[in-house]
């Protein structure tokens, strides 16, 4: 029995070739039918043709619009294409003829992929992940300035304001802020550098041995703590190891000092010690220089203030042979009174 004719294999020009290529059915296209294919007798063998083979489009330019013979797309989808074709016939099949599909035409100077973003086309490895969002933290406001915040302030409001404070560094290493204690109203205001061990333990001014040679210092004129004498300290937060204060404390605390005397109203104002007399009457003097005499405090609401500046009792207390001058000064305190 004959065997039956072979199928054509298709035939592509270069564009077809190039368009196939683009949509990637290319190496299915052009590849020859199988054997399964073809229509055989029993027992009759059937040799496949090889692939067809496209020369270069300068050597092959077939006329435009010329048809080409397509395979069957069924035979194709369960063909495996990367097994060669068998020798081997099988039922019978036809490959059916279809003509070939010519590519669209493309607009002169656009490329077929000009639809696609030129930042997509060149861009190499996964896409570039989105920025992740940063959280602004918005800045706390500037703290008020002590003088600022005080102003309006009375005793009870101001002495919860020094227990709160932090505008120096000397907040960090201390148990209790010191504001005072005393007669309200007070005659004398006994003004002292900064709070020792003691106070800083106790939350109290002049306490310990200070406190007790002060407390026998204003009683041998006349004054008592409780009825006519308030104590307070220059800077309201003990030094670490008793150190001298520095100007910057200084100046972070004396407001607290000055809204004080506004609220109190001192007929005198008895200062002990060096630091406190410089910070009050606002000079560099020595505390020998500046005892022995009475200054003058000119309040903001324009009163003046007698101001008497005498030894620290601490100092009293390690130089015994000055308590006769501290005794002078308390009188002259005294006799201004």
């Amino acid at each position: 029995m004959d065997a039956a004719p072979r199928p054509t294999p298709p035939r592509v020009n270069p564009l077809q070739r190039i368009w196939l290529r683009e949509i990637g059915m290319e190496r299915l296209w052009l590849r020859t039918p199988p054997a399964a294919a073809t229509v055989a007798a029993p027992g009759v063998s059937v040799v496949s043709p090889p692939d067809v083979t496209i020369h270069d489009a300068a050597a092959v330019a077939p006329a435009a619009g010329a048809a080409a013979t397509a395979i069957d797309v069924t035979a194709l989808s369960t063909a495996d294409v990367s097994t060669p074709p068998t020798s081997t016939a099988a039922p019978s099949m036809v490959a059916a003829s279809a003509p070939a599909v010519s590519p669209p035409a493309e607009t002169p100077g656009r490329s077929s992929t000009s639809a696609i973003p030129a930042s997509i086309l060149n861009r190499k490895g996964p896409p570039p992940r989105p920025a992740p969002k940063v959280e602004t933290k918005e800045e706390a406001p500037p703290p008020i300035p002590v003088a600022e915040a005080v102003k309006d302030l009375n005793l009870e409001q101001l002495g919860e304001q020094v227990l709160a404070c932090a505008a120096c560094g000397l907040c960090k290493g201390r148990r209790h802020a010191v504001s005072g204690q005393g007669a309200q109203p007070t005659r004398w205001l006994v003004v002292g550098e900064a709070p020792g061990e003691q106070e800083d333990r106790q939350g109290l001014p002049f306490v310990g041995r200070s406190g007790q040679l002060l407390d026998a210092m204003l009683s041998s004129v006349g004054m008592s703590r409780e009825r006519d004498v308030f104590i307070t300290n220059v800077i309201k937060c003990r030094p670490p190891g008793n150190r001298n204060p520095k100007p910057e404390e200084i100046a972070a605390c004396s407001p607290y000092l000055m809204r004080q005397i506004a609220l109190l109203k001192p007929e005198r104002i008895l200062v002990l010690g060096r630091f406190a007399a410089q910070t009050l009457l606002g000079t560099d003097a020595t505390i020998g220089s500046l005892r022995g005499r009475v200054h003058q405090l000119k309040t903001d609401e324009g009163v003046q203030i007698p101001v008497i500046v005498s030894y620290h009792p601490a100092y009293l207390l390690r130089s015994p042979s000055e308590k006769a001058r501290a005794w002078q000064d308390l009188r002259l305190a005294a006799s201004e009174v």
